[in-house]
């Protein structure tokens, strides 16, 4: 039996802009996709049962994806021998043998599906398709990611020229583009790219949000906002302040140093004017620091939708939004958007850790 359509996410974002495509299709459409959810790095807790009740999917299908680290064999086969002979002929073995090792693992025939859509192919998936030789199409993890992380030359800094050439004719995989059973991959601004992969293809995140009607934003509202009145009443906790900051927290360094981080952050950015306003966090899907407890005397949203939600909230307006490496750009409710990047981070850890290599080539 033939499907239409599958989108295999890994984040509630990912689940979003799944969600936003559909929407934009014709409504007689809705309810022909898939939708895939790996377990592997997220927690989508209750969503699979309220987007199954939306009606915009025919299916949501939990993935207990694997990471490499699982199948202690590949250890040996993913070690520097020193020599790039070597390595390229191992890389060979590891690309082959980890696809392999995940077939018990896919909860559906992909292969039944037209269109198969990947987020982050970067994970395991990505090895499968390969290995198993699925055409799909690649989606940018995140709004502009590529622009301040390139992942796939990062990760093959070195004769980039000649890996990109090997997973071409699929002999290695790489993500983003590359390989040679992706067939373009969405990014929204192609512009602010340094380096271009001939399958990049703009798709501006913003064309998905422009359009939707009261019965699509409500429709995305039941599927990412389990109590949407606890969340409005949370949110109206600060509406007695004359100021208020959002706080856009994320699973960065050990929990101590983020502890410290996020301390910095709240008493540099809470003032607006010379006067301190009502600082909200909202905690990102995979960080388990206990913010409630750390920052009594804040407003500690539910870190299981996605911030761009709150776009739909009416009349929900912040001073400023202030997020670390989270790009701010898609958030419509606040006035000023501070993103603090790489050089804020210098002062918590070793600057090459969260910074690319410059010889990438």
């Amino acid at each position: 039996m033939s499907h239409k359509r599958i989108y295999i996410c890994h984040t509630f974002y990912h689940a979003y802009i799944a969600c936003l495509k559909e929407l934009n299709r014709d409504e007689r459409e809705w309810g022909q996709a898939s939708l895939m959810l790996s377990s592997m790095s997220n927690d989508f807790g209750n969503l699979k049962q309220r987007a199954e009740k939306s009606g915009l999917f025919e299916a949501v299908i939990p993935f207990d994806e694997k990471e490499e680290s699982f199948f202690p064999e590949l250890k040996k086969l993913h070690q520097d021998t020193g020599n790039l002979v070597k390595n390229l002929i191992q890389r060979i073995r590891f690309t082959r043998r980890f696809g392999k090792l995940l077939e018990p693992f896919i909860p559906v025939d992909l292969k039944q599906y037209e269109d198969i859509y990947v987020f982050c192919d970067s994970d395991p998936i990505g090895y499968y398709l390969s290995t198993h030789k699925i055409y799909y199409h690649a989606l940018e993890d995140g709004l502009d990611c590529i622009r301040y992380y390139d992942t796939a030359r990062y990760d093959n800094r070195g004769h980039f020229g000649l890996k990109a050439w090997m997973a071409a004719h699929n002999l290695i995989f790489i993500q983003n583009g590359y390989s040679k059973y992706c067939l373009d991959m969405e990014v929204n601004d192609i512009s602010v790219l340094q380096y271009l992969c001939p399958k990049y293809i703009e798709k501006p995140r913003k064309e998905l949000t422009e359009k939707l009607g009261s019965l699509e934003k409500k429709i995305l509202v039941s599927i990412f906002i389990e109590n949407w009145e606890n969340l409005e009443k949370t949110l109206k906790e600060g509406s007695g302040h004359q100021h208020k900051i959002l706080v856009l927290t994320e699973p960065l360094c050990d929990l101590e140093t983020r502890k410290r981080i996020f301390k910095d952050i709240i008493e540099e950015q809470q003032w607006i004017d010379g006067q301190k306003g009502q600082v909200l966090l909202k905690p990102h899907p995979r960080d388990v620091l206990d913010y409630g407890k750390l920052f009594p005397g804040h407003i500690v949203l539910d870190g299981k939708f996605p911030m761009e939600i709150l776009n739909y909230v009416e009349n929900l307006s912040f001073d400023k939004v202030v997020s670390v490496f989270t790009v701010p750009d898609a958030i419509l409710f606040a006035r000023e958007k501070v993103f603090l990047g790489e050089d804020f981070m210098d002062k918590y850890e070793a600057p090459e850790i969260h910074r690319q290599n410059e010889q990438i080539y």
